[in-house]
């Protein structure tokens, strides 16, 4: 199985909906119209820092994602790149399309000279975690979240 990793496309969408609705049913996260089309504008506006990069299958298909922005990170005064969603559809996992889109992620942020890559996950996503340790190191951090 070959599989190709480019960036997200204006004429992408639809593709990329069907993935997406994937990953939020995988994250038990309802997706609305409002929500998919709000995330999709980000991804396309140039002056947004979402980014997105796409697994594409030798069909054609859509069997995977990432979504990355640029992040400044305060106490090295650099930049880094924060890996917001990465994805695969599950008939493709276990097959090295989530190490594919890691390698795109990394050769975006060295491209454009960022420190390093940065994500969280699921605590009990081990599926994820078993990629992550691998191209990466698990930190002592813990996240928070504040609703307003």
């Amino acid at each position: 199985m070959s599989v190709t990793v480019r960036p997200l496309g204006d004429k992408d969408f639809f593709a990329w909906l069907g993935l997406f609705e994937g990953y939020s049913a995988f994250y038990e996260s309802e997706l609305t119209d409002q929500k998919a089309l709000q995330l999709w504008s980000w991804i396309i506006d140039v002056n947004n820092s979402l980014n997105g990069a796409v697994a594409v299958n030798e069909e054609g298909d859509f069997v995977g994602f990432a979504h990355y922005r640029t992040v400044p990170r305060t106490l090295s005064g650099d930049l880094a790149l924060f890996l917001d969603d990465l994805f695969v559809a599950e008939d493709f996992r276990g097959k090295g399309v989530g190490t594919q889109l890691m390698d795109f992620t990394k050769a975006y942020a060295r491209d454009h000279k960022l420190a390093q890559v940065q994500l969280v996950t699921a605590a009990d996503n081990a599926t994820a975690q078993v990629l992550y340790d691998q191209v990466g190191t698990r930190t002592d951090w813990v996240t928070y979240e504040i609703d307003v």
